[in-house]
């Protein structure tokens, strides 16, 4: 996997994920959804469309 997912996107995704999953319900539930693509850096959705938040490298 290819990460796709770059630096303000992933801080977002973890501190919305964390707060999330900090209350009760389903809501906590839902809130592993950003929590793990912010920790892991890939997220589904932008597979498949193609989406990139990730910073261009350069190449070597």
């Amino acid at each position: 996997m290819k990460s796709n997912v770059g630096g303000i996107d992933r801080i977002l995704r973890i501190v919305i994920g964390l707060a999330a999953t900090r209350t009760v319900g389903w809501w906590g539930w839902l809130g592993l959804v950003p929590l793990a693509t912010g920790a892991i850096g890939w997220c589904p959705p932008y597979a498949i469309f193609g989406w990139n938040t990730c910073a261009m490298q350069k190449p070597n």
